[in-house]
């Protein structure tokens, strides 16, 4: 599963998902691609169940881009613990990912075939997206 190698800090603060996505607003590599269009902290295990069903259809012929890594550590608390003494311990990787962000493109499927493995794919995915292809 996707989590960085090293990272300086061991826990971070939550922050907030507020407004649209600073970048990744359009297709850069892939002629389609998944968009977003609310906020999420997506998983490691979510994006890894995605990357799976893409990388089936796309078979030998395409190409995938995953334009989310997720590197921000959520911390949970150990079940039945008390309030205080400090924050949890890091129990899984997540991606922040706001609204318009592109968050996977591929390359080398028919529209009709990519549409159907698009619709496949979000339903793996907490949030609501939009099936974005390129203009010719």
């Amino acid at each position: 599963m996707l989590m960085p190698s090293r990272v300086k800090y061991r826990k971070q603060q939550r922050g907030r998902l507020k407004g649209r996505s600073k970048g990744a607003l359009t297709l850069a590599f892939g002629d389609y691609g998944i968009q977003a269009l609310e906020p999420c902290y997506l998983t490691a295990r979510q994006i890894e169940a995605v990357r799976l069903i893409l990388t089936r259809a796309i078979r030998k012929g395409g190409k995938l881009w995953i334009r989310v890594f997720p590197d921000k550590p959520m911390t949970k608390k150990p079940a039945e613990t008390r309030m205080g003494k400090g924050k949890g311990n890091p129990e899984e990787w997540v991606a922040p990912v706001k609204p318009g962000r592109i968050m996977f493109e591929m390359v080398g499927l028919d529209r009709k075939t990519a549409e159907e493995v698009v619709r496949l794919a979000s339903s793996k995915l907490p949030i609501k997206t939009k099936f974005v292809y390129r203009e010719e």
